[in-house]
């Protein structure tokens, strides 16, 4: 029996503190109590911009980075689910350095589904998909669900 077959199935969802990805955590926890899965919440950072072709930050900065990404994860959680530790499944929030697309590809190895949202801003702007998603319908190694925003909420 392999390791992947003992393991409880996983459903891995990209979020990033926007409305769309809230929704796509809710409706990843709404799937996860159906099919006894566990969630991964993943929130993917990378360096500002700034940081590029320039030195390096100091492993004091690079912590500050780290500590402000699983804070900007753990109110998008809180706010997407309402806080505290009593979910209805098991929920494993997770802020990697790195490019949001590799990340979740990577995360979702081995999971049963991932998903993300849509960032759509209305009209015909609506019906596409952001680039993070797109590459992560075309590349991921698992299926991939993408929830369409409502436009507003949270």
């Amino acid at each position: 029996m392999s390791n992947e077959a003992t393991l409880a199935p996983r459903i891995v969802v990209g979020v990033d503190g926007s409305a769309p990805s809230k929704q796509a955590l809710r409706w990843a926890v709404g799937q996860a109590k159906l099919t006894g899965a566990a969630v991964e919440a993943v929130f993917a950072w990378e360096y500002p911009t700034p940081w590029l072709g320039m030195v390096p930050p100091t492993d004091k900065e690079s912590g500050d980075f780290e500590v402000h990404a699983r804070r900007i994860l753990d109110r998008a959680v809180d706010e997407a689910l309402g806080p505290g530790p009593e979910r209805a499944v098991a929920l494993r929030p997770t802020s990697v350095h790195g490019q949001p697309a590799a990340v979740l590809l990577d995360v979702a190895a081995g999971a049963q589904l991932l998903v993300v949202g849509n960032r759509g801003r209305g009209g015909f702007r609506e019906a596409l998909l952001g680039s993070v998603g797109m590459h992560c319908v075309q590349h991921a190694p698992c299926p991939v669900v993408v929830i369409r925003g409502s436009g507003g909420g949270t």
